[in-house]
């Protein structure tokens, strides 16, 4: 059976054993178009982040709890660096700067006391997540090289995208959207997750402005962008860059 696009690139595993307060949390974010997995405990939390599990949502966030019945976050984090650079966003009832150091230095992205209020969570989630978006890190030599889908390059190195090895002309802007798309074939990419991935900064999610900037990117790379095949429109969701173009 194929499997179908995920219905939103905001996919996170909450860690928290206060089921209140994941309870709390989960309707808030989901209500900001978060999709959330909560995981209770450490145990629960390693199945889900297990990267041979083979089934289960490609989450693109952890908030994780420092205190857990049968674990540490602290562990979790440590043994997620070993093989991930998913953002991870730590929570914690413990007052010791000591804590929040410690875990900044095994690798979480951010740090949040509790108690907390929800919309700080929210914007912190944002921040860690805009960081990597539409993007490799920096040090990874994949980031350079050329994707290619079919017909179409995209030249990261030489910010360029071609057709049948012709060059075709956008602005800087469009590009950097269009390596956005090219870094998540297949997924639903919501207005608001393309115009934070590009500049970078918190928008509102009906600026239509991100409109005008794909259908130019159609005109560029497009056989016909009245009937595109490669940046394909989902209403009331948002746009997927098709993994597979002109029939290849």
């Amino acid at each position: 059976m194929t499997p179908q696009p995920r219905q939103s690139q905001n996919q996170l595993l909450l860690v928290e054993d206060d089921q209140r307060l994941a309870h709390q949390v989960a309707d808030f974010l989901e209500g900001a178009g978060w999709q959330v997995t909560h995981a209770p405990n450490a145990t629960q939390a390693e199945v889900e982040l297990n990267p041979r599990r083979g089934a289960g949502p490609d989450f693109d966030a952890v908030v994780l709890d420092l205190m857990l019945p049968d674990g540490d976050g602290l562990d979790i984090c440590r043994r997620l660096r070993a093989h991930s650079d998913l953002p991870v966003l730590m929570l914690t009832a413990r007052g010791d700067p000591f804590d929040r150091i410690l875990g900044l230095e095994i690798g979480a992205d951010d740090y949040l006391p509790k108690p907390f209020e929800p919309r700080e969570l929210l914007a912190r989630l944002r921040a860690i997540t805009r960081r990597r978006a539409g993007s490799l890190s920096a040090h990874d030599p994949e980031a350079s090289r050329p994707l290619c889908f079919g017909r179409l390059e995209i030249d990261p190195a030489a910010r360029q995208a071609r057709v049948d090895g012709e060059d075709r002309q956008m602005t800087a802007y469009q590009f950097d959207l269009l390596q956005v798309f090219a870094r998540h074939p297949g997924r639903v990419l919501t207005r608001e997750f393309l115009l934070n991935a590009v500049k970078g900064e918190s928008l509102e999610a009906f600026d239509r402005s991100i409109d005008v900037h794909i259908s130019r990117i159609r005109a560029a790379i497009e056989d016909d962008p009245r009937h595109p095949r490669r940046i394909l429109t989902l209403r009331g969701a948002g746009y997927v860059f098709a993994k597979s173009q002109d029939g290849t």
